[in-house]
């Protein structure tokens, strides 16, 4: 295995990352212990600079893979194949899932070559500084989601292995990731590196002992009906609405480019395991995804007829009775462990992902930002208001309603990296400082919110039960064609507001990001070049955060007339050679 290296420099990358309550404009900006804290804060309203980012692509991969632990997946393919039988889940499942894996590569190339996040990346790519706003709410609410559901699951287990109530359980359930959250990366890391082996053997371990001791259940398999009115047979209604299902999961992407941010710059050198790395992390978490959710329908029909088709998608019913077929003496004891180590290592991606989002979210509306550790809070206490309040009883209803807004956001970030980009609809490079951006870009904001509200309606059976089976791929249709046709009709004018018009060049001679930093008059604190940007207002340079927060400028450094989307001597495009 590889060694695992404490990542944090010998000296800590200058820069603060949150500020005290309110103080803004000429007079400097002070920073709160929290947040002057690179561990904790890990650069979460920024770009992540190359200073900070000392893992390996291996590592990276690793951290980000981690989190598909989760074993919703199960819950998921189990209750797909109940309610639809077993030829429509597994069209569904594998439908969804190509969509996945194409949607996420943009993604996740685009992330890990800038550095930023899914909210930084969204901004340029059509949404505008404001305009990603709303993504951020629907990106939290995904983290919250799904901790949740994956609490609700952890809290079963919790139960049935320890028989502490669920009320309990779900307060114990959200504790117990704190701690690991607040350190970020840094602790991240090292928890999913060391305890992935554990979880892969165990999680195989129930299908290769039925394997072993009857295969025919595999055949049987075939002929799962569930619940579903067509028996087992194929069933296009069936395989849309599962299809549904499936698909809010497309979101997932946003938690792995969460890491994929902190992958190293892409060399001649590690070319090869820096692409292993993106595509395996960022859209091949889908292909672990889809495997377990058919093996959860797979476990769901093994368990059936002994637990019944209510609780035949809960998947501490599913492993108790796959570790009963090699282990039976302990396997109560060894369902209860392995479910309580998926969860944590996927609800601390949870936990972190969703403190990123509402950090963004918050820090545009209130011009202020405490640090990213309040929102952990905040982001795991709604996830245990759901808990409590039953959520996983819904599972299917939530997830088919979620995933017509997820996919018409994704659709119409991917539609601009894929579409607008190679025909010059849109700028080539990724633009996400506040200086150089509109408020609102009508390509991809507009675009979402045509194709949310088209497929919104679809489900609530607008355009009948078709319409509704198959409303998350009218998001996905829609987002990725009006999305260009935006960019046409406004000749692409709303991407960038300014140049950027400092001296220092923003590629290096290598033809990297530049690793050169400049002070911030604001906060005088020094951050990377591509994180700067010049601010007539404080008359110097100024950081993404403190352009961010100030609300006093009223963005007085913008024309408003708009550069167009082809200027290629815009001098974020030239380097220091």
């Amino acid at each position: 295995m590889t060694e695992i290296v404490d990542n944090e420099p010998e000296t800590a990358p200058a820069g603060a990352t949150g500020i005290d309550a309110g103080n803004s404009g000429t007079t400097g900006r002070k920073y709160n212990r929290w947040t002057q804290n690179d561990t904790l804060e890990d650069y979460s309203l920024r770009y992540a600079p190359k200073s900070f980012r000392r893992w390996s692509p291996y590592v990276v991969a690793t951290t980000a893979l981690g989190g598909i632990a989760y074993l919703a997946d199960f819950a998921i393919g189990g209750s797909i194949a109940i309610s639809n039988g077993f030829s429509s889940a597994m069209v569904a499942i594998l439908a969804a899932a190509v969509v996945i894996f194409l949607t996420g590569i943009p993604i996740s190339y685009y992330s890990a070559k800038y550095s930023i996040d899914m909210d930084l990346l969204t901004r340029g790519a059509g949404f505008g500084y404001l305009g990603s706003t709303l993504t951020s709410v629907i990106y939290a609410s995904f983290t919250f989601i799904f901790f949740a559901l994956e609490g609700s699951i952890m809290a079963q287990a919790l139960d049935v292995g320890l028989h502490i109530p669920l009320a309990l359980g779900y307060l114990l359930c959200s504790l117990v990731i704190l701690p690991m959250v607040i350190y970020g990366m840094t602790a991240m890391s090292k928890m999913q590196v060391w305890t992935q082996p554990v979880w892969l053997v165990l999680m195989v371990a129930p299908f290769v002992s039925i394997a072993i001791q009857d295969p025919s259940k595999y055949a049987k398999f075939a002929h799962f009906a569930g619940n579903s009115p067509t028996g087992s047979s194929i069933s296009m209604l069936g395989v849309g609405a599962g299809a549904g299902v499936a698909l809010s999961l497309i979101a997932q992407v946003g938690e792995q480019v969460d890491y994929l941010r902190f992958m190293p710059d892409k060399t001649p050198e590690n070319a090869k395991s820096w692409w292993a790395a993106v595509l395996s992390a960022g859209p091949g978490w889908v292909v672990l995804g889809a495997s377990k959710q058919i093996g959860g329908a797979f476990l769901a029909f093994c368990i059936a007829g002994s637990v019944g088709l209510s609780k035949a998608n809960e998947p501490i019913q599913m492993y108790i009775s796959g570790f009963k077929t090699f282990a039976a003496p302990v396997a109560l004891g060894l369902a209860t462990f392995f479910v309580i180590l998926s969860q944590i290592k996927i609800n601390v991606t949870n936990a972190y992902s969703g403190s990123l989002s509402w950090s963004n979210f918050f820090s545009r509306l209130t011009h202020r930002h405490p640090g990213r550790v309040v929102y952990i809070f905040l982001n795991v206490g709604i996830a245990l208001a759901l808990m409590e309040g039953g959520v996983f009883g819904f599972l299917n209803t939530v997830l088919g309603f979620y995933s017509n807004v997820a996919i018409a956001w994704i659709g119409a970030v991917v539609a601009d990296l894929v579409i607008n980009k190679p025909l010059k609809l849109s700028p080539s490079f990724i633009e996400f400082k506040r200086a150089h951006l509109y408020n609102f870009n009508p390509v991809g904001f507009g675009a979402m919110l045509v194709a949310s509200a088209v497929s919104i309606a679809a489900y609530f059976e607008a355009f009948g039960d078709y319409g509704k089976a198959y409303s998350p791929f009218i998001a996905l249709f829609l987002a990725m064609a009006l999305s260009p046709l935006f960019a046409w009709l406004t000749k692409g004018k709303y991407y960038i507001a300014r140049l950027d018009d400092l001296d220092e060049p923003l590629i290096g001679a290598d033809g990297l990001p530049s690793a050169v930093t400049l002070t911030c008059s604001v906060c005088s604190d020094a951050f990377e070049r591509p994180d700067m940007a010049n601010c007539p207002f404080h008359e110097g340079a100024i950081c993404s955060l403190c352009c961010s927060l100030d609300k006093e400028c009223h963005d007085t450094c913008k024309s408003g007339n708009g550069v167009g989307p082809v200027d290629l001597s815009m001098p974020a495009m030239r380097s220091a050679g």
